[in-house]
């Protein structure tokens, strides 16, 4: 009875050994990565603490998120053999940072405009690099029958982009109308045209200018204009990130056209290194 009792420990043993071998060969490997990792999941638990303190647990819900999410990379690398460059997954590490902890938590999506603006086309810029990555695996795989010209590679790595992008705007609207939050932010316009204002009940829009107040059951807002409950953020979101699509599909157009000649795409494009063996996991 004690004999298969010994083998499990072993094999157990040898199995977290065959990982810390591997984590640290990981972090002798990409010491940049790591390093960004440390400092920025430090800054997370810090505000975490606070955050618990503050009684704030929507924050300490976004901690807890940004700490998962910053696993993604190492997770995906060590189940799925999806290797990340390190200054890709540098910005990755920055992107969930800014997002998350700076512009919930310190309300930088308020104090500064461009701050959602500028994670979007980020964002739109990754996606592309993401599913552009994944298809030119496929593509270079010998065992698949799969070649596609760099135009078409660039137009997959866009619409996964978009897509992604569409996705995330559907999920915005849904917190909005469900739960009563406030993420497709609103914008203060001064004109607006609409055919429901026109009292003979044709298909011509009325233009409302140089609008000055909002008043919502006989209350002034005092807002300086007419409130797009939005619309405007959304197709702004989905504009810049069609431009960050748009930059790395031509990016990614030239790399593969002159494949290894790229210096900007080779750091941002994941590749496949493949997942170990069974039997190195089992230590045999």
């Amino acid at each position: 009875m004690k004999q298969p009792s010994n083998k499990a420990q072993e094999k157990a043993v040898s199995h977290v050994k065959l990982k810390f071998r591997g984590l640290t060969a990981i972090i002798k490997q990409k010491k940049g990565p790591f390093a960004v990792y440390v400092v920025l999941r430090t800054l997370v638990l810090i505000a975490l603490g606070i955050s618990l303190w503050r009684g704030r647990y929507e924050h300490t819900f976004l901690c807890v998120l940004s700490l998962i999410l910053f696993l993604m990379p190492t997770f995906l690398s060590e189940n799925f053999g999806i290797e990340f460059p390190s200054a890709m997954e540098i910005i990755v590490l920055f992107f969930i940072f800014a997002a998350e902890i700076l512009g919930e938590i310190q309300c930088y999506y308020l104090r500064f405009p461009f701050w959602d603006t500028m994670l979007h086309t980020l964002s739109g810029f990754l996606l592309a690099a993401c599913g552009f990555g994944m298809v030119d695996i496929l593509n270079k795989n010998p065992r698949i029958k799969f070649n596609l010209s760099p135009a078409f590679l660039s137009t997959v790595a866009f619409c996964f982009s978009m897509t992604i992008g569409v996705l995330w705007e559907f999920f915005e609207y849904a917190c909005d109308l469900l739960l009563r939050t406030d993420a497709q932010k609103d914008t203060i316009i001064t004109s607006i045209s609409s055919v429901a204002l026109n009292e003979s009940g044709e298909n011509v829009p009325v233009l409302i200018d140089n609008i000055s107040d909002v008043v919502v059951n006989g209350q002034s807002l005092a807002v300086g204009g007419y409130i797009d409950i939005g619309l405007i953020d959304t197709m702004k979101d989905l504009f810049v990130n069609f431009i960050g699509a748009v930059v790395f599909s031509v990016i990614g157009y030239f790399y593969v056209k002159n494949r290894g000649k790229g210096k900007i795409a080779k750091h941002l494009i994941p590749t496949y290194r493949g997942k170990p063996e069974p039997s190195e996991e089992s230590g045999s």
